[in-house]
């Protein structure tokens, strides 16, 4: 019954249009009174004790980082980097925005600054050059979700923290299915693009492609610092975010110039407001979480799956389609705190490795960030796009099914995300 009671009092929240935060307050207090012990006093030292983490400092500096890198120049470089690269390809501007979207997602854990980025910056030129604008959209949508995926992502370190999981394990294990994901949003749009008429430029001759490349050093020289520091213990996740940061505002204001000091204010205030609404889902959700664990919901819903809990495999697909299907009606971060105390037990119980059901969960969380009624990441492109919500939405379908086969391959074969998480750490 408390489950019921959970489910439904977050649902009527949402439906009368209380923000997701207060909603998740909201059912707390609910599941409190049904219980039978209503305290507001726990209710402010869970919220407080929830956003009281070490781990979690890493978010406003990461998120500081990527607003440094947009304003800094170091995103337009990457761009650059990829269209002299892959720009003369038939579709080309297509391999552009996946090569343009794994460099970000390698910067920055945000996948709706990296969406923003990449349609404000080559939306335009794809719209000009005569592409399919609703596949255009969809790709770089798809492109966008890659963030939370690639090491460092916000997302890792919110269910590391939610779920007591090695945030470093996390961003190691991250880099095959990012990549995978890269490789087939490619193919997907070779498929796609294979019959284009669209004229593409002449190929850039090597002396560009270096010039490009030499501009963009910088930018790919972080993504290294950060993995080799966490794989060889020089830095916590955390302070690797202070090292994302120090670098972005130093390259943007010192080597490129283009991040003035007057500009830093507006970059800190973005990273300011980003952090603080995560903030707040974050301690909203301790109370959730908190309540879930002393009502046993995660046994509860155990119990309902007992008839698939000892077989793995069959246990990840049914677990991935209920975070698919949620998705869909809640925004990434919600997702996570709230299904991460239910979920990982159950897995855990069944003998799945955490790290491995972390990834899966980011990734199929990440894809709701495509799926309507919500869909954070096509809300971006539609907006910065100039786009039709409904456009969007059809030029993502093809690109939503692979991803979604992705996730049944890696769910069929664990060892394509163990073996090299293994090997990373």
């Amino acid at each position: 019954m408390i489950l019921l009671v959970f489910i439904l009092s977050l649902l009527a929240a949402i439906l009368i249009g209380i923000p997701i935060a207060f909603g998740l307050i909201l059912s707390g207090i609910v599941m409190m009174w049904w219980l039978g012990a209503l305290d507001w006093q726990l209710i402010a030292l869970q919220m407080t004790n929830g956003a009281d983490s070490f781990p979690l400092l890493a978010i406003p500096f990461f998120m500081l980082a990527g607003e440094a890198m947009n304003a800094g120049g170091i995103s337009k470089r990457l761009v650059n980097f990829g269209m002299t690269l892959v720009g003369h390809k038939r579709g080309g501007l297509g391999y552009v925005t996946i090569v343009a979207a794994l460099l970000l997602a390698s910067l920055s854990g945000s996948a709706v600054a990296d969406t923003a980025v990449l349609a404000g910056m080559l939306l335009p030129i794809m719209r000009q050059a005569g592409y399919d604008i609703n596949h255009s959209g969809g790709l770089i949508a798809s492109g966008g979700i890659i963030a939370p995926i690639l090491p460092p992502s916000i997302g890792y370190i919110v269910f590391g923290v939610a779920g007591g999981v090695s945030i470093t394990k996390l961003f190691m294990a991250g880099i095959a299915p990012g990549i995978m994901m890269a490789l087939t949003l490619a193919v997907t749009w070779w498929f796609l693009s294979r019959n284009s008429e669209v004229s593409v430029p002449q190929r850039a001759p090597l002396r560009e492609v270096l010039k490009a490349a030499g501009q963009a050093s910088l930018a790919f020289i972080l993504p290294v610092i950060i993995i080799v520091g966490l794989k060889a213990g020089i830095f916590t996740p955390t302070e690797a975010g202070v090292v994302a940061c120090v670098y972005a505002i130093f390259i943007g204001m010192f080597v490129y110039r283009e991040l003035h000091p007057k500009m830093l204010y507006h970059v800190m205030i973005a990273a300011v407001r980003t952090t603080a609404s995560v903030m707040l889902l974050v301690a909203a959700a301790s109370i959730t979480a908190y309540l879930v664990a002393i009502a046993n919901i995660p046994g509860v819903i155990g119990d309902m799956l007992s008839g698939v809990r000892e077989h793995p495999v069959l246990l990840m697909l049914v677990i991935m389609t209920i975070i698919l299907v949620v998705g869909t009606a809640l925004d990434f971060i919600p997702t996570i705190l709230i299904l991460t105390p239910v979920l990982l037990p159950i897995a855990k119980s069944a003998g799945i490795d955490p790290v491995y059901f972390g990834v899966m969960f980011i990734m199929a969380g990440a894809i709701g960030l495509l799926t309507p009624p919500v869909g954070a990441v096509l809300n971006v492109v539609c907006a910065v796009g100039n786009m039709r919500y409904t456009d969007a939405v059809r030029g993502v379908v093809p690109f939503l099914i692979v991803q979604a086969f992705l996730i049944l391959l890696l769910a069929l074969f664990p060892q394509l995300v163990i073996v090299p998480a293994n090997w990373f750490y």
